[in-house]
């Protein structure tokens, strides 16, 4: 089962000969296309929507599910985007048994991955490609040889962040020049993109460097010190910003403040 959006697993079942549901199973939406399937493990990695109970009781053995972040923390989506955002400098993947809740099912095996100083949304996910066989692999064996030991999770440390849109990405130059660093790595394409506001255009940005570069405490934060290269003022220094779009540098002038 899959999502329309997932053109590759689309591709790849329709040349391997496999059956696909595509699209949203709950409310029963499936049940007929599960109706006379064999199931020993349901297996969910990176899907969509929450699955409900007639799912979960399917499997003869477990329905177990790899989440993107070190459950209890960071329950929900997108959460490695949210690792970053965060500062945080470990985030990993967790292979837990599914439940009706969100990432709420005990865990069964975790596989922890450092956020390096560089990592933007993308990199961490490849980080996660690499790490998702060797997780997947170690649970089956587990599970065939009924060696599972689930361990329910720690309730009161649970963490849960929510969906993000591309509005999302709206930069706030008040804040600290760490935290619109993170936010821009965080976003960066394939991600919609952190971006700012000059002369009602967006303006996005694929990556940042700290500068040097002075300037007067008064100046205010938001401001463009230097175009070539463009750098902007926050409140605890300077960052230089690189575009998503190199043409957007033919609008920008010094001391142009950006929304």
């Amino acid at each position: 089962m899959t999502d329309k959006r997932s053109s590759e697993i689309i591709n790849f079942c329709e040349k391997s000969g496999i059956k696909t549901y595509i699209g949203n199973p709950r409310r029963g939406n499936c049940s007929e296309f599960i109706r006379n399937v064999d199931i020993d493990v349901l297996i969910s990695v990176n899907y969509l929507f929450l699955i409900e109970a007639d799912l979960i009781n399917l499997p003869k053995k477990c329905a177990f599910n790899i989440h993107g972040s070190l459950l209890p923390k960071y329950r929900g989506r997108t959460p490695h985007v949210w690792a970053i955002i965060n500062d945080e400098k470990w985030t990993g993947i967790t292979a837990h048994l599914i439940d009706e809740g969100c990432d709420t099912g005990e865990i069964l095996e975790q596989h922890r991955i450092r956020i390096e100083p560089n990592d933007t949304g993308a990199s961490v996910l490849e980080k996660y490609a690499n790490a998702y066989p060797v997780l997947l692999n170690s649970v089956l064996e587990s599970i065939s040889k009924n060696h599972l030991k689930p361990r329910p999770q720690k309730v009161e440390e649970a963490t849960y962040f929510g969906k993000r849109t591309p509005e999302d990405g709206l930069i706030n130059w008040d804040w600290h020049r760490k935290r619109i660093h993170n936010w821009i790595r965080a976003q960066s394409p394939p991600y919609p993109g952190a971006f700012s506001i000059v002369n009602n255009r967006r303006i996005v940005f694929e990556s940042s460097t700290y500068s040097n570069l002075g300037f007067h405490y008064e100046t205010k934060n938001g401001t463009i010190l230097s175009v070539s290269p463009l750098i902007v003022k926050t409140p605890n220094g300077a960052l230089e910003l690189h575009l998503h779009k190199k043409s957007d540098a033919q609008i920008l002038k010094v001391n142009q403040q950006f929304e």
